[in-house]
């Protein structure tokens, strides 16, 4: 009956993953709505259990898989190719970078840019840490970097790589269940084969709902800095649905036009308004405090990945690194499958230094810049961005309240709103294409599906940010971490999945070739960027 309901309706995927991810998330909303305060005690209480009990586990499990992805690629394995033993890289490395890190946290780094090292340096996590001090100031960067390093980064490679590998190696399709064919065998392709992908559909669609979320508070909070716009939610849906028609334009042109030259543009915006308050800023200040805050974070990067807060035990952590490995996790599916289909002809090396390093180079870069100043105007010019940010509790204003600060305020804060609202299209039209792959299997499908779920990520954001009480972001917030849980598990088995498979490739894939990817002597071709 769904093989023909598909057939009807014109649909090329799968039709059980398709419908039943469909009526999943229809019953998840309705229920959110109607049923409000029941939704949020079940998930509230099981996601304060995960927080409380398990942090350790999401504490060490990141660290192991940012330590595997170092031996893989150190190793002999990481000479395989992605693809056949002779392929080519399907995009420049510059515009392979724009395109993997507008889809990762280049949103992210929009709303935390400010508001996280503010927010530690006015309410350090270590007790015995005075508040607004030049050491709260250090602690803030150290635990900022951890969160939006090489951490964060690890949750996305390790899915990435185990997708690359088993879709261009291994002819298996752009699905979770791929990466689990040397457990499941032929079962891959059977019904719990098909609820693993129709619950990566669910767990991608709300952490995309969140993300949209919070750029919409982050895009009102701006408006209403600028131009008086009330914040409320009727402005919010407004955006929301303007950001969704964005999406929407931009995936049914496809991965070569819209998502390639929106996520180049915008890494070009983005980039410049980083210099604009380096420029204006305190330069040399900054010059020494980004070199400083790199040592810092390298100092602290291994304490760091073991700290649990055992003695100290305030519960810090699970509010803040825990929520953010189980969010990021939610993430994992769609940014992992993005970057292996933007992937295909590099080595594993390659893949995992250029998803691991240049990002988190970024990361550094950019929260050095913005956390820095951001000290600088509360320390040393009187600023209040502690009260506006921290005691006010406006973290969306966190970006205008700085701003304010540097000249042309009001122009620098609305390209600041362009930056924002082309951010979380990116995240949007990518989380469609990768929401079709995982119901298709494969890139190429109508475009009416991936205009689906480019519309339904907008309507899954829009109901559940209206719904009433902590039915709304606060609800979904704790829906992500009971659904990340399982994703989470999952990745401990990429990476013995990885291994087995790896032992198995034949010789010639560890063979050494020359950087294009031929036999000696042949004539070497520019790296394109045309697409597959």
């Amino acid at each position: 009956m769904l093989d023909r309901a598909a057939k009807a309706l014109g649909l090329r995927t799968d039709p059980v993953i398709f419908f039943g991810a469909v009526a999943a998330t229809v019953l998840f909303v309705v229920c959110a709505i109607a049923f409000t305060d029941t939704v949020d005690a079940v998930f509230g209480a099981v996601s304060d259990w995960i927080l409380t009990h398990l942090g350790w586990f999401y504490i060490l499990g990141v660290t192991t898989f940012l330590g595997f992805l170092v031996w893989i690629a150190l190793s002999r394995y990481g000479r395989v190719r992605l693809g056949g033993d002779d392929s080519r890289p399907d995009y420049s490395d510059p515009v392979w970078f724009c395109m993997l890190f507008a889809a990762g946290i280049g949103s992210i780094l929009m709303f935390w840019g400010v508001a996280e090292p503010i927010s530690h340096f006015a309410e350090p996590p270590l007790r015995d840490v005075e508040p607004e001090s030049v050491q709260a100031a250090s602690e803030a960067m150290g635990f900022t970097l951890y969160h939006f390093g090489l951490h964060t980064w690890t949750i996305f490679c390790l899915p990435g790589l185990a997708f690359a590998y088993f879709a261009y190696r291994k002819g298996l399709p752009f699905r979770v269940s791929s990466i689990l064919y040397p457990f499941l065998g032929r079962r891959t392709f059977g019904p719990l084969g098909r609820f693993i992908d129709a619950f990566a559909v669910l767990g991608t669609l709300f952490g995309v709902a969140v993300t949209i979320g919070l750029g919409t508070m982050q895009i009102n909070s701006g408006l209403h800095t600028l131009f008086g716009v009330p914040e409320n939610r009727a402005v919010q849906l407004v955006l929301i649905a303007s950001v969704t028609t964005l999406a929407v334009i931009s995936v049914a042109t496809g991965l070569d036009v819209g998502i390639k030259w929106l996520s180049t543009a915008n890494i070009v915006m983005a980039v410049g308004l980083l210099v604009f308050v380096f420029l204006a800023g305190a330069s040399l200040y900054l010059v020494k405090g980004v070199i400083e805050t790199t040592g810092v974070y390298l100092s602290w990067l291994v304490p760091l990945s073991f700290w649990n807060d055992t003695f100290g035990d305030t519960g810090w952590q699970g509010t803040w690194t825990v929520f953010y490995w189980a969010w990021t996790i939610t993430w994992s599916p769609f940014v992992g499958i993005f970057v292996a289909r933007i992937s295909r002809g590099r080595t594993i090396r390659e893949f995992v230094l250029g998803v691991l390093a240049v990002p988190t180079a970024f990361s550094i870069i950019w929260f050095g810049v913005f956390g820095l100043s951001a000290f600088d105007i509360e320390m040393n010019q009187g600023g209040e961005l502690v009260r506006n940010v921290v005691v006010e509790e406006d973290i969306p204003g966190a970006l205008f309240a700085f701003l304010a600060h540097y000249p042309l305020p009001t122009l620098v804060s609305a390209a600041s709103i362009l930056i924002v609202v082309v951010f979380f299209t990116t995240s949007s039209d990518s989380a469609s294409l990768v929401v079709d792959m995982l119901c298709a299997g494969g890139p190429e499908s109508p475009v009416r599906q991936r205009v689906f779920w480019g519309v339904t990520e907008g309507v899954v954001a829009a109901t559940v940010l209206t719904a009433s009480g902590v039915g709304g972001l606060e609800a979904l917030q704790q829906t992500i971490i009971v659904f990340g849980l399982p994703f989470f598990v999952l990745t401990f088995f990429m990476m013995v999945g990885l291994v087995r498979s790896l032992r198995r490739e034949p010789e010639s894939a560890f063979r050494r070739r020359p950087p294009h990817g031929g036999e000696p002597g042949e004539e070497k071709r520019e790296a394109g960027a045309d697409g597959p």
